[in-house]
């Protein structure tokens, strides 16, 4: 299908409205994530694949839990002396 469209100013930049079947027949929304291939001859924009999330076996929180400075090891991390933070100019 051929869809004529028009470049126009966007800010600094250039844009291209992607509405109609441009939107519709690919089923873009608003935060759809697209890959853009770029030649001589113009760009090519597909759907992004999805990317597969990992499940992990344990959330931030349980990791978090029941730490506290000791059991994190607060006690073993440096204290930099003044004079090894560098110059400040």
């Amino acid at each position: 299908m051929l869809v004529h469209g028009k470049i126009q100013k966007w800010g600094n930049g250039l844009a291209l409205r992607v509405s109609g079947v441009m939107r519709d027949i690919p089923n873009f929304k608003e935060g759809s994530e697209v890959d853009i291939e770029v030649t001589e001859k113009g760009l090519h924009i597909t759907k992004a694949k999805s990317k597969r999330r990992i499940k992990l076996p344990f959330s931030e929180a349980q990791l978090l839990k029941g730490l506290n400075p000791k059991t994190g090891h607060a006690d073993a991390i440096a204290n930099p002396l003044v004079t090894e933070y560098g110059d400040k100019s």
